[in-house]
């Protein structure tokens, strides 16, 4: 039994295995190049992606390529909701430390998608609604996720989605940004300077323990929070993220 027990164990750990696997080559792949990236053995890989298909967690496409289910999807908005439930009041304090409006989102496939936020207490104040989904490339907490992932990865997902411009001051060019995510990474902050919406200045930081990419972020106008200002309140958004992923590799 015990014997069983572990090939179960393991059965799981490799079932889940190639979702993420699945996940990081921007959600569809072959058999075999998921065998060139798992290392298992083909009858192993159709084995496991058989049983997922059936569960409704992967599907084949007519081309015999596998990708990832629809079940997944209740899976992934029931996570996301709890997350964002669960980091609200540490986004709330962080309001009342900075006085602007506090966000975080999670990168979910090839999108940023924005599961907590807390207005701030100004009359003009930004709201970015729970739910919404925007490209990652024209928002600070997109470019703060993009820039810890493998360069290569990062090209992979634009190559996918362009980079369509949302205003003017949008980063357009592959390889600009990618100088930019260099900048993001060494810094240690990511910074929206109306690239999603016109005189809105956002700063964001990533999560690196999250389970998830994930970054929280503090935006407003861009009258008040200004560059200058930007510097003041960037320990409180450390801060709140390091409590965040403290609390998130606890529980």
């Amino acid at each position: 039994m015990a014997r069983e027990s572990g090939g179960g164990v393991q059965s799981l750990q490799r079932a889940f295995d190639l979702l993420e696997r699945l996940a990081d080559a921007g959600g569809e792949a072959s058999l075999s190049e998921l065998a060139a990236t798992s290392g298992l053995p083909l009858p192993t890989i159709h084995r496991l992606i058989r049983t997922l298909v059936a569960l409704g967690y992967v599907r084949q496409n007519s081309n015999r390529r596998y990708a990832l289910g629809p079940r997944l999807i209740r899976l992934g908005e029931s996570a996301s909701r709890q997350f964002g439930t669960w980091a609200r009041p540490f986004l709330a304090q962080l309001v009342d430390q900075v006085g602007e409006t506090a966000n975080l989102a999670v990168l979910d496939g090839d999108e940023v998608v924005y599961v907590a936020q807390v207005p701030s207490r100004h009359s003009m104040r930004m709201f970015t609604e729970v739910g919404r989904r925007l490209l990652p490339h024209g928002t600070g907490v997109g470019k703060a996720m993009l820039a810890r992932l493998p360069r290569d990865e990062v090209r992979a997902l634009l190559a996918r989605t362009g980079l369509p411009a949302y205003t003017p001051n949008t980063i357009t060019d592959v390889d600009a940004l990618l100088v930019e995510l260099d900048r993001v990474a060494e810094q240690g902050y990511a910074l929206d300077e109306g690239e999603q919406e016109l005189g809105v200045r956002c700063v964001a930081v990533p999560l690196p323990g999250a389970p998830a990419p994930a970054a929280l972020s503090v935006s407003g106008p861009d009258s008040r929070l200004t560059k200058e200002s930007v510097a003041g309140i960037l320990p409180a958004i450390l801060g709140t993220a390091a409590h965040l992923t403290t609390q998130a590799t606890r529980t």
